[in-house]
């Protein structure tokens, strides 16, 4: 599966409902970290993250499948975005989310009127459910991240990376399901083999990691983590193990307290605030801070999507 030419088609399928976000210069990560760092701020896309980009891919080429809707689950931005993306195609859908969700992205999904049902289990466990009772139903279950369409719309981040800043050396990219980080280093890839792609990951839930090292999807056990939004298991034969496997250079692991402190960072120095994913690359890329020394860099902000509480309690020093 060439998965450059699958981005192509989603691009092509979803550019008129997606923002293309703007890459900024960081100049104070550059001094910090002795390179060149640039910002893809996917955090300023349509509903605060990447995944509306596979939300639209995935239901506009499944559209005529759906008339008796569709099941999905999330802990958060895939929820909401395709809450939105359901309602701008005027689409019935059910989100599952944990029980334990939190109450900020709970509302997020909730404000485009979306049916949601709670599941007391992790957000693993939650999709497990989910599925089975879309089989049980006979209505398609939209993953998160296990589905090509969804990849390629991820995908469409890279495209627009390859438009906006050719001379890069490294990606620095969140993984949780390997979706975002699959789109894109399939396709940048394809652009430049010399690149190199850097998956980062919370220590407290990093499944793809672990997975690739074993050789094969196995369970992790998964600690409370700020990276909320790239927490939790790989479904068993999922696409993008082998993309992860095939593209995905480095695996880098963050603490709590270097995703905290990065998300300081940001608010300090950058005056964004982002998620605890989109934090988890900033604290990889100081992580590595002379391994791509004088070279250009760049790291995806994946999303905004974090709550008043949750920042409170950070900004706790």
């Amino acid at each position: 599966m060439k998965i450059h030419q699958e981005v192509l088609k989603a691009e092509k399928q979803i550019r008129k409902f997606i923002r293309k976000t703007p890459i900024e210069f960081s100049p104070y990560l550059s001094k910090l970290c002795n390179c060149n760092v640039y910002l893809k701020l996917e955090s300023e896309q349509l509903t605060g993250s990447f995944k509306i980009r596979g939300a639209f891919n995935k239901l506009l080429s499944c559209k005529s499948e759906l008339n008796n809707g569709f099941i999905t689950a999330s802990t958060g931005n895939h929820g909401k975005a395709v809450a939105y993306v359901s309602k701008m195609l005027n689409l019935k859908g059910t989100v599952y989310v944990p029980k334990k969700v939190s109450k900020t992205k709970l509302e997020a999904i909730n404000f485009y009127g979306i049916n949601i049902k709670k599941y007391d289990g992790t957000s693993g466990e939650t999709e497990i459910h989910a599925r089975k009772v879309a089989e049980k139903q006979e209505i398609p279950f939209i993953s998160p991240y296990n589905d090509i369409d969804i990849v390629a719309g991820q995908g469409t981040v890279g495209y627009e990376i390859w438009e906006q800043l050719q001379d890069i050396n490294a990606v620095f990219v969140c993984i949780g399901g390997g979706g975002l980080i699959s789109g894109i280093a399939g396709y940048l890839k394809h652009k430049n083999k010399s690149l190199k792609v850097l998956g980062c990951e919370p220590r407290n839930s990093c499944a793809m990691s672990v997975s690739i090292k074993a050789g094969k999807v196995i369970e992790v056990e998964h600690k409370p983590t700020l990276s909320d939004g790239s927490a939790g298991g790989i479904e068993p034969g999922s696409i993008t193990f082998d993309f992860c496997s095939k593209y995905v250079n480095e695996y880098i692991q963050v603490s709590e307290r270097e995703i905290k402190n990065s998300m300081i960072f940001m608010i300090e120095k950058q005056h964004k605030i982002i998620e605890g994913a989109a934090a988890v690359p900033i604290a990889s890329l100081i992580k590595k801070k002379n391994l791509f020394r004088n070279k250009n860099v760049l790291v995806v902000l994946s999303g905004s999507g974090v709550g008043i509480d949750v920042i409170r309690e950070v900004v706790r020093k």
